[in-house]
């Protein structure tokens, strides 16, 4: 009868489910949040309970709360009771405690052989992919025992270190090459694109965009700068935060980021025809990345020392490189191999820049001591040498026309060359201290493009300047034009990409 209270109850009623008398008011609570019988379990609802008709509506008191004394001792064992519970609740939360400290102890040690498998994870793929590259390399450094000399057109003694060698069939590829190109010059002759932008058009020229998050801001500086031949809209630039990156001019977005280098990546060229780039660092590496595949393909090892030059021949499958080792390296982009590999014994000095003529049968470099040398590739002799710079030679460009050779160095004036008469034909002379970093051509060998201390803009044959930028708030290091001289870019140490147009 006191099933749930184990008082009288007020309004008895039964459960048929379980047989027992319950307080209306407290079944139908138990009910609401459990929807059975609280003695069986058996499902319950409210309309099952039957109610007991009494005759005494008044609540009758239990006999037990009667008396003091019976009062004081229902309260001491209610008391006895709660003294238990707290002390069994103690217990549990000693017990607790320490399952807890346990599991904490297992969880830090758990961490720690994890961060020790990451770091010897992450330590194993850079050997991977530092061993990937060479693993497909046959790194021709196998200098002759016996080098032997040759009288150079200049009358100085060249030493060249034979490595894979410029077979029969490699001469005939330049050769060949060099014929069709010539061919080509002639047939356009002396006459102008005509979507060319003309100098009127070129003299409005101001700067469209900017944009600076290309590279790093904790080493700022873009060092190099390039333009896809085929498509001028793509962008690749080398930073002092050791990546190349490839960006689209139209989308404005990084295509790539290539990582590899281990110091900054003082040169870079894009590929004509195919989705490949080119990229060289005083690491003393050149390296060949796909930028579809957001990968290095190749490392050449063609130098000891810092890689200061690049220059892709006309064929597409062979790059020249300078280096302060003072030697200039001929190597086969496919497999990464040096074919020869040149120095100049009489001048002992390190090289600044290399550069290939537009027919690719000749090149020239720059030296740390202010020498312009010209060299014949299949012959590998230095054919002419023009001084006359104060300084390491900063850079050098040829004309598309094939006659003009421009040179910048540290002495803030811009030489030009005509290579029919070996001789210096025209000196632009720029502001005291003014860094000449960049020369650059257009296509079509109508203007001259300077980048350093700010970005000049020069007419061939009249050599007068036709624009001026001052926008970068670092030295320039890169200019290059659009296609047709359409758009003109710069990089800069103040870590920006910027672009001119009308």
């Amino acid at each position: 009868m006191r099933a749930l209270s184990n008082e009288v109850p007020e309004h008895p009623c039964v459960s048929p489910v379980s047989n027992q008398v319950f307080e209306r008011r407290l079944i139908e609570k138990y009910i609401a949040e459990n929807g059975a019988d609280p003695m069986n379990g058996q499902p319950l609802s409210e309309e099952q309970l039957i109610d007991i008709k009494v005759s005494h509506p008044i609540r009758p008191k239990a006999p037990s709360s009667t008396s003091i004394p019976a009062i004081l001792k229902a309260l001491q064992d209610e008391w006895d009771a709660v003294m238990l519970h707290s002390f069994t609740l103690r217990q549990q939360l000693q017990t607790t405690r320490q399952e807890l400290s346990h599991a904490l102890y297992q969880h830090d040690a758990a961490c720690r052989v994890i961060a020790r498998l990451t770091k010897e994870v992450t330590a194993a793929r850079e050997a991977l992919a530092t061993l990937k590259p060479q693993a497909g390399l046959v790194v021709a450094q196998a200098v002759a025992s016996q080098p032997h000399v040759t009288a150079g057109g200049a009358g100085e003694p060249m030493e060249v270190s034979e490595q894979v060698g410029m077979i029969p069939e490699i001469i005939q590829k330049l050769q060949d090459k060099a014929t069709v190109l010539t061919t080509e010059r002639k047939k356009r002759g002396k006459t102008v694109p005509e979507e060319l932008v003309r100098t009127e058009d070129l003299s409005k020229y101001r700067q469209v965009a900017t944009h600076a998050g290309l590279h790093s801001a904790s080493v700022p500086g873009i060092l190099s700068l390039d333009l896809c031949p085929s498509d001028t809209n793509k962008v690749l630039t080398g930073g002092a935060d050791k990546n190349v990156v490839v960006f689209d001019k139209k989308e404005e977005q990084i295509i790539a980021t290539l990582k590899g280098h281990t110091k900054k990546v003082t040169s870079v060229i894009y590929h004509p025809s195919q989705s490949v780039v080119f990229s060289a660092s005083p690491d003393s590496t050149i390296r060949v990345w796909s930028v579809t595949g957001g990968n290095c393909v190749q490392v050449v090892r063609a130098h000891e020392a810092s890689v200061t030059g690049l220059s892709l021949h006309a064929t597409g499958d062979y790059l020249l490189s300078s280096s302060e080792d003072q030697y200039w390296a001929f190597s086969d982009i496919q497999t990464g191999r040096v074919l020869t590999k040149v120095t100049d014994e009489a001048a002992g000095c390190a090289l600044t820049c290399a550069q290939f003529h537009p027919d690719g049968l000749i090149f020239g470099t720059g030296t740390a001591d202010s020498q312009i040398k010209i060299w014949d590739l299949k012959e590998r002799t230095n054919v002419a040498n023009f001084p006359g710079h104060i300084g390491p030679v900063t850079s050098i460009a040829f004309s598309e026309n094939g006659y003009y050779l421009a040179t910048g160095a540290q002495d803030s004036s811009v030489k030009l060359w005509d290579l029919r008469k070996l001789k210096n034909f025209k000196t632009i002379t720029l502001d005291n201290n003014y860094e000449v970093k960049s020369l650059v051509f257009d296509q079509s060998g109508t203007y001259l493009a300077v980048g350093g201390t700010d970005i000049r803009v020069y007419i061939c044959k009249q050599w007068s300047e036709v624009l001026n930028f001052t926008e970068h708030t670092g030295v320039v290091t890169g200019v290059a034009f659009g296609e047709h001289a359409q758009f003109l870019t710069s990089t800069g140490m103040d870590r920006s990409l910027k672009f001119y147009s009308l």
